[in-house]
């Protein structure tokens, strides 16, 4: 039997120092790490905060035994964690006083563009809707777009039993939504979120066509979770006005959006986006154009590293169990993994594979196989656990 002390090693070690390079790499800074988690996954702290609790000296020697076993270079303690370990100190102190001021908008947004009829489009929609926006939403067909209608009212309702919305408001958001099956509609939008489908090719043509339909000024964001922010950028004659919005499914429940600048970005671009997300009750976090941004980048690695353990003989409902109370995480993986969908994040665990060359990050063989075999999750009733 496997202790939840070395699941904890096994599967929470790793993902610890994941974040300590993170850092270490300029890519994002403590606050933004540290949100990111808190906020897109609900942990109730994130990892380097963990680090700082446990101790650095604790987390580096663990590590380092990891590694001396395994030989994989993520095993291997971050360079700052062992600077850490060494003259002492703490992420909360490299940290403090980083924040930056409080963002304004530097560009006027009073209409919002959301393209796409799905959950995340649905629920970006609600959101701005919700916060005063007028939204004008593009959808291939009628159909579509009640579906759109019907999923934010199906939303408001519950809000309306629970308590915590009115027939009022509902009315109220219900009346800022335009829907269009032409593009051409977004002409005037001051800003255009787009949550179409997971592929470059089809985002390329929509920024192609946004980038002659939109006005000038007009921010043109994806909320990819996973494609390159700068090709789509390049795709247009505007690339200084494209951005990455990466929000949270579900959009009106979750709190996180990654913030994405490519170099091409405009600071004043970035800083209207942060501020609307402030305007909208989102908490923004900021990194650059790379795969998996904060969230996706530390989350599924641990993930994968769950299914390459379970394919050690170790129980998934003892590596679930283990999780929740040794890392206070809400979810077990596997749980998570069913949640998310095994197709999404096969796909994601090969996006950091090929981003990051990790030969740690291969996908496991075992999620490979689930995928082929239609076992999805909870979409398809049957993943790692049977719906």
């Amino acid at each position: 039997m496997t202790s939840s002390d070395e699941i904890f090693d096994t599967l929470v070690l790793p993902y610890l120092n994941h974040a300590v390079r993170m850092y270490e790499a300029s890519y994002a800074s403590v606050t933004d790490i540290e949100a990111g988690m808190v906020f897109g996954c609900g942990y109730a702290q994130g990892p380097l905060t963990l680090i700082d609790e446990l101790g650095a000296a604790t987390v580096r020697d663990a590590l380092a035994k990891r590694y001396a076993e395994s030989g994989d270079r993520l095993h291997q303690p971050a360079a700052l964690l062992d600077r850490l370990a060494t003259e002492g100190g703490t992420f909360a102190e490299l940290g403090a006083g980083a924040d930056a001021p409080r963002p304004t908008f530097k560009r006027d947004i009073a209409k919002v563009g959301v393209v796409g009829t799905g959950t995340m489009a649905s629920g970006i929609a609600q959101v701005f809707a919700q916060s005063g926006y007028d939204v004008v939403y593009v959808g291939r067909s009628q159909e579509k777009l009640d579906g759109v209608v019907g999923y934010i009212t199906k939303n408001l309702d519950r809000a309306i039993a629970k308590g915590k919305s009115t027939e009022d408001d509902k009315a109220a958001v219900l009346a800022r939504l335009t829907g269009a099956t032409e593009r051409a509609a977004l002409a005037d939008v001051d800003i255009v979120v787009e949550a179409i489908a997971e592929d470059l090719d089809v985002k390329l043509e929509l920024f192609r066509d946004l980038d002659g339909i939109c006005k000038p000024g007009a921010i043109l964001a994806t909320t990819t979770s996973s494609l390159p922010v700068t090709q789509l950028g390049a795709a247009t004659d505007r690339p200084a006005d494209v951005i990455g919005m990466h929000f949270f499914n579900p959009a009106p429940v979750m709190k996180l959006v990654e913030v994405v600048t490519t170099p091409s970005t405009a600071a004043d671009v970035d800083e209207t986006v942060k501020a609307l997300c402030a305007k909208v009750r989102k908490v923004a976090v900021s990194c650059g154009d790379r795969s998996g941004f904060i969230v996706n980048c530390l989350l599924f690695p641990y993930l994968n590293d769950a299914v390459l353990l379970a394919e050690t003989g170790v129980d998934l409902e003892v590596i679930d169990t283990a999780i929740k109370e040794a890392a206070g995480f809400p979810m077990g993986p596997f749980e998570l993994l069913d949640v998310v969908g095994n197709d999404v994040s096969l796909a994601i665990q090969k996006e950091l594979h090929a981003e990051f060359k990790e030969p740690g990050f291969a996908p496991a063989a075992t999620l490979e196989a689930k995928v082929a075999a239609g076992e999805l999750g909870r979409k398809t009733k049957k993943g790692f656990h049977t719906y």
